[in-house]
């Protein structure tokens, strides 16, 4: 018999889909187009990409403190793009979120800015607390303005 051979299935291991990628691969910067749909993507994706990275077990806290970081930011500034950042570093989970917040023009009115949003983020604080991690803001410096706020979460 000459020629190709047709409907010959492939050997199983061809057939395989590679390893899901560890943890240590874990760094994805998201934009996110303003709106109040974005906490809820935010809680998605960050349910997705840990699953798929093996980190299951950080899901539902790392959802609420992604959720609870574009809530925030979509506050402060209303129908304004802002960025997702997710990493694992240092054998914890970083979470930020980069927003468009306009530059203070005093010092003052930057204080009373941060005391506003920080109290706005009471169940974030329980969240990340509980589990041992860490969270803040501060403002981005640039000549726009601009707001980091993030969450870390030991494992």
């Amino acid at each position: 018999m000459t020629g190709t051979l047709r409907g010959l299935r492939p050997p199983v291991h061809e057939l395989r889909q590679p390893p899901p990628p560890g943890a240590e691969k874990l760094n994805y910067s998201i934009g996110l187009p303003g709106g109040a749909h974005c906490a809820g993507s935010a809680r998605s994706v960050v349910r997705s990409l840990l699953t798929r990275h093996g980190l299951a077990d950080l899901c539902d806290t790392a959802a609420l403190a992604a959720s609870e970081l574009v809530a925030c930011a979509h506050r402060f500034t209303p129908d304004k793009e802002m960025m997702l950042k997710i990493r694992w570093q240092f054998d914890a989970l970083r979470i930020v979120v980069y927003d468009q917040h306009p530059a203070h023009s005093s010092p003052e009115a930057s204080e009373e800015c941060r005391r506003r949003r920080s109290r706005g983020m009471w169940l974030l604080a329980a969240a990340v607390e509980a589990c041992g991690g860490d969270w803040g803001l501060t403002p981005v410096l640039t000549p726009l303005g601009g707001t980091k706020s993030w969450a870390l979460l030991p494992h």
